[in-house]
C-alpha cells in the first residue's frame, strides 16, 4: 500500500490545477481511514464508513471542532487524528493558494491582452495613442454604459492602458490577424474605429476588419482625406474622418451617419447654415413659434439661439426669445428680419383661423 500511496502523493504534487485541493482532501480521507482502521481496536465505531466520514468532516472543519460524536480511543488513533487535522489545514491552504493563483493568472491575461472577449454590441478601438484614446473612451461611455475594447500592436503597447476600468478591455496582437480580431470579438461588435499610425496601416487594418465582419460599421481615422476614396473601394460601409476630430469620431461610432450630417452642414449646397437677428417688432415670442414659422414657410430648422454670450443649442420650444436674439438655422436661403416678421404673421393668421374653426365646430 505504501508504494501506491507514495506514487499517488507524487502525482498530486505534480498537479497544478483546481483538482489539487480535491486530490489532497481525498488522499487524506482514504489514508486516514486506512490508518484509523489499523490504529483502533476491531469493531470500533469510528472505523465504520457511515461514522468515519462524519468524524472526518467535523475534524477537518475548524468550526465544528469539539462536536464529534466519535473520537479515537487509542494513542495511535489520536495520532491519526492529528494527521487528519494537518491534512485539512493543508487542503484549505492549497485551496486558497489555487484561488489566488487563478485570480493572478486571470489578471495577468487581462493586463497583457492575451484573453478572448465574450462580448457583443461593443465598440472596438484598433490602435492606441496616449491621451487621445482615453479621451475617446470617455466620450464613448459618457451618454450610456457601453463595453469598449482597446486593441494595439504587440510592439507598441505592453499592458492594459486603463486597468482600473472594468468596462474597458484590452487585446494585444497583430491587428490584421484574423485570430486577434476574433479575440476582440469583431464579428459581434457594434462598430470599429481604425485609429492607425498612418493611412497605409489604416488601409491594411480596414481590409482585415471588413473581412472579419462585412456588416460592422467601420470608422477610419485618416491623416489625408484623399485616401477616403481608396477606403470606400474596400469597405463601402466605412466612414472616413480626419484623425484630429475626436468628437466627430466618437459620435460616428455611436450614431452611424452623423459625420455625413456634419459634412453636409459644413459644405455649400442647397441647404446651408445662416443666422438672423430677431427684430424689436417681435418681442416675447417663443423658440417654438420661430421653429414652426421658419419650418412652415422656409423649410428651415432653427438649431440654436444666442443672447449676448449665452448660446443655447436646441432649447425648449417654450423658451422665450426676446428681441435682439440671434437665431442660427439651416435653410435654403439667408433670411432678413422682415422675413421673420412675415413668417410669424402668417403663422399667427393660421392659428387665429384654426381657433375660429374650432369655435364654430367646423373641424367636427
Amino acid at each position: 500500500m505504501l508504494p501506491y500511496l507514495s506514487r499517488a502523493f507524487r502525482h498530486v504534487k505534480r498537479k497544478a490545477s483546481w483538482a489539487l485541493p480535491l486530490e489532497i482532501f481525498a488522499f487524506v480521507f482514504v489514508t486516514g481511514w486506512l490508518l484509523m482502521a489499523v490504529a483502533e481496536p476491531a469493531g470500533a465505531r469510528i472505523t465504520d464508513g457511515d461514522a468515519y466520514w462524519w468524524w472526518f468532516a467535523t475534524t477537518v472543519t475548524p468550526a465544528s471542532s469539539g462536536q464529534q460524536d466519535f473520537h479515537p480511543s487509542t494513542p495511535l488513533g489520536q495520532l491519526v487524528g492529528v494527521y487528519v487535522i494537518v491534512g485539512g489545514i493543508v487542503t484549505i491552504t492549497t485551496l486558497f493558494t489555487s484561488i489566488a493563483a487563478t485570480i493572478t493568472k486571470a489578471r495577468g491575461i487581462r493586463m497583457q491582452g492575451r484573453g478572448e472577449l465574450k462580448l457583443s454590441g461593443h465598440i472596438i478601438i484598433l490602435g492606441y495613442s496616449a491621451g487621445r484614446t482615453e479621451r475617446l473612451v470617455d466620450r464613448l461611455i459618457a451618454d450610456e454604459p457601453r463595453e469598449v475594447a482597446i486593441c494595439d500592436w504587440p510592439d507598441r503597447l505592453q499592458q492594459h492602458p486603463l486597468p482600473d476600468r472594468e468596462d474597458v478591455h484590452f487585446i494585444r496582437g497583430d491587428l490584421t490577424d484574423d485570430e486577434v480580431l476574433r479575440r476582440a470579438a469583431v464579428p459581434a461588435a457594434r462598430s470599429v474605429l481604425v485609429d492607425a499610425r498612418d493611412d497605409n496601416e489604416a488601409l491594411k487594418v480596414t481590409v482585415a476588419v471588413s473581412h472579419a465582419n462585412p456588416d460592422v460599421h467601420i470608422v477610419v481615422s485618416l491623416h489625408e482625406m484623399d485616401h477616403a476614396q481608396t477606403i470606400a473601394r474596400i469597405a463601402g460601409n466605412a466612414s472616413c474622418i480626419q484623425w484630429y476630430a475626436v468628437d466627430v469620431l466618437s459620435e460616428e461610432l455611436h450614431d452611424p451617419g452623423m459625420s455625413q450630417v456634419y459634412g453636409e452642414l459644413m459644405r455649400h449646397s442647397d441647404r446651408n447654415t445662416y443666422s438672423v437677428t430677431v427684430p424689436d417688432s417681435l418681442p416675447g415670442r417663443t423658440f417654438g413659434e420661430f421653429q414652426q414659422a421658419l419650418g412652415r414657410w422656409n423649410a428651415a430648422t432653427v438649431l440654436a439661439i444666442r443672447r449676448g454670450t449665452d448660446l443655447q443649442v436646441s432649447p425648449s420650444w417654450y423658451e422665450e426669445v426676446p428681441a435682439g436674439t440671434v437665431l442660427y438655422y439651416v435653410g435654403r436661403r439667408r433670411l432678413l428680419p422682415h422675413d421673420l416678421e412675415r413668417f410669424i404673421d402668417r403663422s399667427e393668421q393660421i392659428l387665429v383661423s384654426t381657433e375660429d374653426d374650432l369655435r364654430r365646430g367646423t373641424w367636427f
